[in-house]
C-alpha cells in the first residue's frame, strides 16, 4: 500500500511540474516553438517534416542529396568529400535576413565537416562561401581542418579561417550541439552550448585587416564587404551532417 501511494505522489509531482512548465511557456519539443518563443516572435525555419523555405544554392529545386529524416535535415554523405554528390550542394533559405537571432542544433558524423552560412548572397556560378561568413561545423577530433588555419580558427563554431571559438566546447561527433548566431547592425556573436565563443564587428578597419590575412580575398577580392542582408545556408562538404530545431527571431 505504501508503494502504491508513493507511485501516486510521484505521478502527481510530474503532472504538477508539467502543468507549471506549460503555463510559463517552458521548453518546446523538437522542431517546435515554446509559448514564450511564439510571444517573442520566433519563427521556425524547418518544420521537421518538409523542406519548405529551403532550396539549393543556384538551383530551382531542393537537392536530392539532402533529405528530411527523423525530424532532421540530413545531408547524405557521398564518401568522396568535397567531390560531392550527384545532386548535392549547399542549401539556402528562400528569404533574406539582416538583423536576427538564429538558433539551431547540429550533429556531425565521425571525421565530418560542414558549416552554417549567414548574410550570404546567391550569386550565379558561385558557392555561398564566396559571399558569406561561416560558422564552422566539424568533428574536431578527426577532421584535419581542426589542425589547419591559425590558432584553431577552423574548429567547430569558429568564424571559419578568421576567429577561433573560445572556449572550444563542441561535443564529439554523433552528439547534438546547440548554436546561436546573432547579427545586429554589423555586430555578430556565435554562442555554442550556452557560451559566447566568437564576437566580431563587420565593416570596421579591424575586420578589413582580419580578412586580408585569410583565404577569402583570393576567392573574392570584395569578400570583406559582407552584405547587410542575405540568406542563411547549410553546407554540403561531402560528409553526413544533421540539423534540427532551426528557428529565427528577426530583430530589425
Amino acid at each position: 500500500m505504501r508503494r502504491f501511494f508513493a507511485c501516486l505522489l510521484a505521478v502527481a509531482f510530474v503532472f504538477t511540474i508539467s502543468c507549471k512548465s506549460s503555463k510559463t511557456g517552458g521548453s518546446a519539443g523538437v522542431n517546435q516553438l515554446s509559448k514564450k518563443e511564439k510571444e517573442e516572435g520566433w519563427v521556425l525555419l524547418f518544420d521537421g517534416k518538409t523542406t519548405n523555405g529551403w532550396k539549393g544554392n543556384n538551383k530551382d529545386h531542393f537537392p536530392t542529396a539532402w533529405e528530411v529524416v527523423d525530424g532532421t535535415l540530413h545531408f547524405k554523405g557521398s564518401g568522396a568529400g568535397e567531390a560531392g554528390a550527384k545532386d548535392g550542394g549547399d542549401i539556402i533559405t528562400t528569404k533574406e535576413y539582416s538583423n536576427f537571432r538564429l538558433k539551431l542544433e547540429w550533429k556531425i558524423s565521425p571525421g565530418g565537416n560542414s558549416g552554417i552560412f549567414y548574410l550570404g548572397k546567391e550569386t550565379p556560378g558561385w558557392p555561398i562561401y564566396k559571399t558569406a561568413p561561416e560558422c564552422q561545423v566539424l568533428d574536431n577530433e578527426r577532421h584535419p581542418d581542426a589542425r589547419a588555419g591559425k590558432d584553431g580558427n577552423r574548429m567547430a563554431s569558429s568564424l571559419y579561417d578568421l576567429i577561433p571559438a573560445v572556449p572550444q566546447n563542441a561535443k564529439p561527433a554523433g552528439e547534438w550541439n546547440q548554436i546561436e548566431i546573432e547579427v545586429y547592425r554589423g555586430s555578430v556573436w556565435h554562442r555554442m552550448n550556452g557560451k559566447t565563443v566568437v564576437e566580431y564587428h563587420l565593416w570596421t578597419d579591424d575586420w578589413n585587416e582580419l580578412v586580408k590575412g585569410s583565404k577569402f580575398p583570393g576567392l573574392n577580392p570584395d569578400w570583406a564587404n559582407i552584405a547587410k542582408e542575405g540568406v542563411i545556408g547549410l553546407q554540403d562538404h561531402g560528409d553526413d551532417v544533421w540539423f534540427r530545431n532551426i528557428k529565427i527571431l528577426v530583430t530589425d
